[in-house]
């Protein structure tokens, strides 16, 4: 074994900022659950007919597993109880849940739990499934700021709506150690892990996240991250559509602009390796921690965009306390636009280890891209 736990954890320090140049703001956040507030925004609106009841729920003080463990006691079955992303206990969060119609005496269990309540009741067709939003919405109280912070967030934001902002997948996704990806890596190479039989594919998309991670980075340490190279996969930024480069220069002048950007692989099965540059730069990723293509076809795999195109966010100041306003696309972190904005590191693992996937999805984007997979 050549590949050494110490390379594969999460460290803030591993990845570049886009704005090196331009102050932070400082500052703190999550002093207070009133201080992170996450909005889930729906992929649909219930239909207001069907067999499953849909809840919009807001929490404080409680993870999304905590209301589905609620409602498994009140008597539903788990896998009929239906979310579209994992929320944190440490937040304001408002979210959909779906349960059958015929459970509909479960939903009086969630608002027996302190600080859950149920804001709104429909009926639709289909039970809420994973990935089943657009996004989220956040409104983010930063305290302890400069005293211009204001002005130095406006200026990050402006430079940031002409570059793109970052994908990184944050720390929330790596476990309270940040070190998931290493977990995912072992369970990869047959060791044995603890928990690994309820959490292996938890720890597998850890590990396809850091090496995403890895090479957003390298991208932008080689000058390549407002650009495209040879056989990247683009994505266009307006349809969603996404297309192979063959002529680089040629692309490349819409990556500027900000029309594509490049997407880069979360290895699996059902994801070709890339031709050209694009795709010696997928190996090479792999082969430095020891890992071929073939060791995640357990995976389905998919491309994820690399870069972010920003719109609308609010930023408003009161003394040492900033506020900060913005909606993101679904499996994107708040945190890594935080980071960018404070020049802190948000959320930086910490010594406390938690092994549930669900302990710090705050932010939004932690649930698992991958979750309808084969073991």
């Amino acid at each position: 074994m050549t590949t050494d736990r110490s390379s594969l954890l999460f460290d803030w320090g591993h990845l570049p900022l886009v704005t090196p140049d331009l102050p932070g703001t400082g500052g703190v956040i999550r002093t207070d659950d009133d201080d992170f507030h996450v909005e889930e925004l729906p992929l649909y609106v219930p239909s207001g007919n069907g067999a499953h009841r849909y809840l919009k729920v807001e929490k404080r003080g409680f993870t999304t597993s905590d209301l589905v463990r609620a409602l498994v006691v009140a008597g539903v079955n788990e896998k009929q109880i239906g979310v579209a992303g994992l929320k944190d206990k440490s937040a304001v969060t408002i979210q959909w849940l779906s349960l059958p119609v015929a459970a509909d005496h479960a939903a009086a269990s969630l608002e027996e739990l302190p600080g859950v309540t149920i804001l709104e009741r429909s009926l639709h067709t289909n039970k809420l499934a994973m990935g089943h939003l657009a996004g989220n919405r956040f409104t983010i109280t930063v305290r302890g700021v400069e005293h211009d912070a204001a002005a130095r967030a406006r200026a990050i934001v402006a430079r940031l709506a002409e570059t793109g902002s970052p994908n990184w997948f944050g720390p929330q996704r790596f476990g309270r150690f940040g070190a998931n990806a290493w977990d995912g890596w072992r369970v990869l190479h047959g060791h044995s892990v603890p928990g690994a039989h309820r959490l292996k594919r938890f720890f597998v998309s850890a590990l396809q996240s850091l090496l995403f991670n890895r090479l957003l980075a390298e991208r932008m340490k080689t000058g390549t991250y407002q650009t495209v190279v040879s056989g990247d996969w683009a994505r266009k930024h307006d349809t969603g559509g996404t297309f192979l480069v063959d002529d680089a220069d040629a692309e490349s002048a819409r990556a500027t602009r900000l029309e594509i950007s490049a997407t880069i692989p979360l290895y699996g099965r059902k994801v070709k390796p890339s031709p050209g540059v694009a795709g010696e730069r997928e190996a090479a990723a792999l082969a430095a921690v020891d890992l071929t293509w073939d060791h995640f076809r357990s995976r389905r795999g998919d491309r994820r965009i690399s870069r972010l195109a920003l719109a609308g966010v609010g930023v408003t100041q009161t003394g040492d306390t900033m506020q900060l306003s913005f909606a993101l696309p679904k499996g994107s972190y708040a945190t890594a636009l935080l980071r960018e904005i404070m020049k802190v590191d948000v959320d930086a693992p910490s010594t406390s280890s938690s092994a549930d996937p669900d302990a710090s999805a705050g932010d939004g984007g932690a649930y698992d891209l991958d979750e309808s997979d084969d073991d």
